[in-house]
């Protein structure tokens, strides 16, 4: 452990753009390690790419790849060694349930099992700065993108607070597609010491244009929830601001969800198009809210509230309209009957990978080449309830 805090120390010092050399320093000296590679998930979570400021090392695929199985698992993977060669292992690396990459690192010796959760620990450690190192360096996201961001892209990415988040309540995951062309979704969350906050927005439009209205409506749903407004409060400043910038001509759609950590109780304002879906046991089934009308659409609409309870063992799920709305070449709807097919399928996965799971069964719903005519917006919830012995902390 003093290791580790030593680590710690020489990260939080060290300068944005060089977190790794001195994670390598440090695993050298320590560890007797070899060698030391950074590689992050690209924003399609398709790829593993390796951090540095000229890449010259390709990428490599998630689901077929070494480094993939620790990504995947959020376990240390040892490759099988080949005779007297080094030993490479690849540890993920991981802040608060956001899975960010894989840190693979060669020895000439087999490690510990000490060894590997020391290092374990260092990974978190470089996570954690480098969450703080893209505030005034670029390297890490240039990392995670495959190919270029349209521009509003780039503004939607910079918007989201993360792809997935742990508590001891609750595990959350989402995904957005297609990552690099995104336009009008997105989604928030926000974690208090008792409750979960949660919005999933499906602007109107395309590129640009839905691009920052979407900026304004998550914003200005921000603002409200960080002045203390409640659920309807929050729905009501942020259709204000919509309706004083567009006069009507443009709106969107919001489902905001609050979740009493202790409880399970979830109050919830649906303004529009985003739909939710529950697998309790073996069975799913939607939803249904009392819709109210998209923000922006008419000058000061009132908002209501509506409750319900998630168990323990409850898994949720949104999504867009560009996916259950999304047809199969017979012209059904995926979200009739094949939406609550994939997620029962996927019912063993972790919430941070059914998001994906799911758009993967949706691209082969389509037809597999057939492109989305629209944004497609999963985030899945995976409910644990509040223990007793469970602090209630902030976040």
């Amino acid at each position: 452990m003093d290791r580790i805090a030593a680590v710690e120390r020489a990260l939080r010092s060290a300068a944005p753009d060089l977190l790794l050399d001195v994670v390598t320093a440090a695993l050298r000296e320590q560890y007797d390690v070899q060698s030391v590679e950074l590689r992050l998930a690209d924003y399609g979570v398709t790829t593993l790419q390796v951090v540095a400021e000229v890449p010259l090392v390709e990428p490599v695929p998630i689901h077929d790849s070494p480094q993939g199985r620790a990504f995947g698992a959020q376990e240390p993977y040892v490759e099988p060694r080949v005779g007297d060669g080094p030993v490479t292992v690849h540890l993920p690396v991981t802040v608060r349930g956001d899975r960010m990459g894989v840190l693979t690192v060669t020895t000439s010796d087999d490690r510990t099992r000490a060894d590997l959760r020391e290092i374990q620990g260092v990974c978190e450690a470089l996570g954690h700065e480098i969450l703080v190192a893209e505030r005034d360096t670029d390297l890490y996201l240039l990392a995670r993108r495959a190919t270029r961001l349209t521009l509003a892209a780039e503004m939607q990415w910079q918007l989201l607070p993360g792809r997935s988040v742990t508590r001891p309540e609750f595990s959350l995951g989402a995904h957005l597609e297609p990552a690099y062309a995104i336009f009008g979704d997105n989604f928030d969350w926000s974690v208090s010491a008792h409750h979960l906050t949660l919005t999933v927005t499906n602007g109107m439009g395309k590129g640009m244009e839905a691009a920052l209205l979407t900026n304004l409506v998550v914003n200005a749903l921000r603002n409200a929830r960080r002045a203390g407004l409640d659920l309807p409060g929050q729905a009501s400043l942020a259709d204000q601001a919509v309706y004083a910038q567009y006069r009507g001509a443009l709106h969107a759609s919001v489902l905001l969800l609050r979740f009493d950590l202790a409880t399970g109780e979830v109050e919830a304002v649906d303004a529009g198009s985003p739909r939710m879906w529950r697998l309790r046991g073996r069975g799913v089934e939607s939803v249904a809210f009392d819709a109210q009308l998209p923000l922006g659409m008419f000058e000061e609409t009132v908002y209501v509230s509506e409750h319900l309870r998630v168990e323990p063992g409850d898994r949720l799920l949104v999504s867009s309209d560009g996916v259950y709305e999304s047809a199969s070449a017979a012209g059904e709807r995926y979200g009739e009957r094949a939406l609550a097919r994939s997620l029962s399928a996927h019912r063993f996965l972790p919430s941070a990978q059914v998001p994906l799971a799911v758009l993967r069964d949706l691209k082969e719903y389509r037809g597999g080449a057939t492109p989305l005519d629209d944004d497609a917006l999963v985030v899945c919830l995976d409910w644990y309830g509040r223990q007793a012995s469970t602090g209630g902390t902030q976040a």
